[in-house]
């Protein structure tokens, strides 16, 4: 189980980035800040009152001497970050007085900004705050990389004793942002999803789009989005090894693929799933996460200009030291 993230840390120790993590008033934040230092994942930054953090870790015990605290009160560029989020936004109506309040006044954005100005390599958060707090400033300030359409969310999960995927290794999207993604969206996420395979995974990325239904087995408007979705993959992105509209036992399951989708080149060997809708991807990862005994690395974010990574409410402090070695790679490769 631990072989998938411990050559993720080995990839993030290689070319150490720096990581601002805002929710310092979490512990979990605090015993992950200081196993990432320990274990040399990553540099960290932790923002907040210098005060409480340091009176958090003696209760804890734990070690945070070789982490960075930042104070925004304190920060000695925060001309230079107000200038910046008014020049950014502007445009929405940003006030000078609006952008100093909200670098004040809010963590994340504080930590967003630190990203924009290439102080930090990226931010982890979401362990205290829901996806649409991380997510709106990370868009409004890093805004979407380069030709990217859309931005979505996945998770890397790795299973035991799994036969199936990439040595049970698979990534699922979108398990955390987009609700009820169209067929065009479908195909963007794909597409987003085959990159961010490759650069977390390795291999080659082979894609099944799910369904309900399998090549027509089912008659319904949710099975023609996937079947429309799978038509402008191919249209869009041609050297996309993807194939759908597929069962999930039909994506991974070589015997079945055979009965269900003879000739496929995707069924039966699936390790990019692409899931309908926010449901069925939030429902799937899940179990697969508690019946199956998986890690769950995610839900980590795909499309934007800078790495900015989502954390389940429900995360441990592993989850999170996880989620940042993901994050530093994501960085490396920027």
């Amino acid at each position: 189980m631990a072989g998938y993230i411990e050559k993720i840390k080995e990839r993030a120790r290689a070319d150490v980035k720096t990581i601002v993590m805002p929710e310092t008033k979490d512990k979990r934040t605090l015993i992950a800040a200081a196993h990432i230092i320990e274990e040399g994942i990553a540099n960290i930054i932790l923002v907040g009152n210098r005060e409480k953090i340091e009176e958090g870790a003696g209760w804890l015990e734990v070690d945070l001497n070789k982490v960075t605290i930042v104070e925004p009160t304190e920060f000695e560029k925060m001309d230079e970050y107000v200038e910046l989020l008014y020049e950014t936004r502007k445009s929405k109506g940003m006030t000078r007085d609006t952008a100093r309040e909200l670098l004040l006044s809010d963590p994340l954005v504080f930590a967003v900004m630190m990203v924009k100005a290439n102080d930090a390599d990226g931010m982890v958060a979401g362990a205290c705050h829901a996806t649409a707090d991380v997510l709106r400033p990370s868009l409004q300030i890093l805004k979407t990389a380069p030709g990217v359409k859309l931005v979505s969310g996945f998770f890397i999960l790795d299973v035991p004793d799994c036969e199936y995927g990439s040595n049970g290794t698979f990534l699922f999207a979108d398990c955390g942002l987009n609700q009820d993604p169209t067929s065009e969206e479908l195909a963007h996420i794909a597409y987003s999803s085959s990159r961010s395979f490759k650069s977390l995974v390795g291999g080659k990325p082979i894609i099944a789009m799910l369904s309900h239904s399998t090549k027509g087995s089912a008659k319904h408007p949710l099975v023609d989005k996937v079947a429309n979705a799978v038509d402008i993959a191919h249209e869009l992105y041609p050297n996309l090894l993807l194939d759908g509209e597929l069962q999930t036992d039909a994506a991974l399951v070589p015997t079945v693929a055979k009965h269900k989708a003879p000739g496929s080149d995707v069924a039966g060997r699936a390790n990019v799933l692409i899931f309908p809708n926010l449901d069925a991807a939030n429902i799937g990862y899940k179990l697969v996460e508690r019946l199956g005994k998986a890690e769950a690395y995610g839900p980590m974010l795909q499309g934007l200009a800078k790495p900015v990574n989502d954390l389940s409410r429900g995360c441990t402090w592993e989850d999170i030291v996880g989620v940042v070695a993901l994050t530093a790679v994501q960085a490396q490769l920027v």
